[in-house]
């Protein structure tokens, strides 16, 4: 369970809209698995008509995003609801989102095994004479040194060899020993 801060701002947070406000996120926490924090600020602006605006802010740290939703009505029960179902439309396109990159992710793993099994079957005959053992072809396809990166991860390796569209020449990304990234451009002697 993410800990949970309610807080008031120019006004005194009662103990019936603090379980209130946690009873609404805890059914709103069972959508997301990764919520660090939920902080909660619920805040009066005194208006010149006799009635006063309430305000309630929400924010939400889930796996390092900051999800926010901020709703202003005349009861605060009201604005609370109303925060709240702006926060759940938000944490459904951020679920969604993930859910793409997941089938993307799942899509590009797949291509890259398949690329590695066409690899092995077409190795040529080895090169005794020179020391090689193995020789392996595949095809590479223009891509940025980030992409390139995220390709290496995928694939669990420590270098990646690739077309590097912005310098236009073959590159190569690799994993350094303490955990940071090298790219490496050959030029022509």
């Amino acid at each position: 369970m993410a800990k949970i801060v309610v807080k008031g701002k120019n006004m005194e947070v009662t103990e019936a809209l603090r379980d209130y406000v946690e009873k609404k996120l805890g059914k709103l926490e069972s959508h997301l698995d990764k919520i660090s924090s939920m902080d909660v600020e619920l805040s009066t602006e005194p208006r010149k008509a006799t009635n006063s605006r309430q305000v309630v802010q929400m924010t939400m740290l889930v796996n390092g995003q900051i999800i926010r939703a901020e709703e202003a009505a005349s009861d605060m029960y009201a604005a609370v609801d109303i925060v709240l179902e702006k926060l759940q439309r938000s944490v459904e396109r951020y679920k969604s989102k993930l859910y793409r990159k997941d089938v993307i992710r799942k899509t590009r793993r797949e291509k890259a095994r398949q690329l590695e099994a066409t690899a092995a079957a077409e190795a040529a005959a080895p090169f005794e004479e020179a020391g090689i053992s193995r020789t392996k072809r595949f095809q590479i396809k223009p891509m940025s040194p980030e992409e390139a990166t995220e390709q290496m991860e995928l694939l669990g390796h420590d270098f990646y060899v690739f077309y590097n569209q912005d310098s236009s020449a073959v590159s190569v990304v690799y994993k350094r020993k303490d955990g940071s990234y090298g790219l490496l451009i050959p030029e022509l002697a």
